[in-house]
């Protein structure tokens, strides 16, 4: 790829356009990541309303323990928004290039350390189940708030719910019938393509991204993931290799007599 193009895609000037590009991107990840770790572990990790429920649930029933498991997995993703958050802010206030894809990098490394370790564990999977489920929502969490604070909320890419209501909702103004008004007025209903495309697109890519990880897993197993581990690595390269060229430049200036 363009080294430029990856510039774009993950550095800290933003466009609309890369904003929408890294959302496609990412959405892939998280469907593949969702689906590939649902027939590792048997649970999806990469929303939390599920998870919410099933602690309610197991607290009304009595699975103490379950409620518990679910509460652990809900800190974890919480626990991965803010490692983004204070990354972010971190190389914001050091005016770094890096400062989004600290987080991808990141994401990346855990993604391929799970990858590797995981073949290897898969005679003991009932033990790490727990550690499993707490790492994937951890991924999870530090991906979605990359996007969230990238995006000023306007794109989400681990869960899907937002997404299919504005979706709805823009198809429903395209339907809308304007009578008795025409484009000019304040009260005729217009829909925003643009929106219908961006969210077709999220969802689209999402369920792609399901049915590679799904067929990845089941194919090769937990070494599934070392291919987007590697994708979301070289997305994330050339910002942090800018920060590394300018530290190391500013440090042979002050080494000169």
């Amino acid at each position: 790829m363009p080294v430029q193009f990856l510039r774009r895609l993950t550095g800290r000037t933003r466009t609309r356009r890369a904003n929408r590009q890294l959302g496609t991107v990412l959405a892939f990840v998280a469907g593949a990541v969702n689906a590939g770790g649902f027939l590792a572990i048997k649970q999806y990790t990469s929303h939390m309303t599920g998870i919410v429920s099933s602690v309610a649930d197991n607290i009304v029933l009595g699975n103490g323990l379950l409620a518990l498991a679910g509460i652990c997995a809900l800190a974890a993703f919480v626990c991965g928004a803010a490692t983004t958050a204070v990354m972010i802010n971190w190389a914001r206030h050091r005016k770094m290039h890096s400062e989004y894809a600290l987080s991808l990098a990141l994401e990346a490394a855990l993604l391929l350390v799970f990858g590797l370790l995981g073949a290897n564990l898969e005679a003991l999977v009932a033990v790490f189940i727990p550690a499993t489920v707490l790492l994937l929502c951890y991924i999870m969490g530090l991906q979605n708030a990359v996007v969230t604070k990238i995006s000023h909320a306007e794109i989400r890419t681990t869960h899907l719910t937002g997404v299919v209501t504005d979706l709805g909702i823009e198809l429903g103004k395209m339907l809308y019938w304007n009578r008795r008004h025409d484009a000019r007025s304040e009260e005729y209903v217009a829909s925003d393509r643009d929106r219908v495309l961006i969210h077709g697109t999220i969802l689209s890519m999402f369920f792609l991204g399901a049915v590679a990880g799904a067929y990845g897993f089941k194919a090769i197993g937990f070494a599934a993931t070392i291919p987007l581990a590697l994708m979301l690595l070289l997305f994330a390269m050339i910002p942090i290799l800018d920060d590394i060229s300018l530290i190391s430049s500013l440090y042979r200036r002050q080494r000169r007599p």
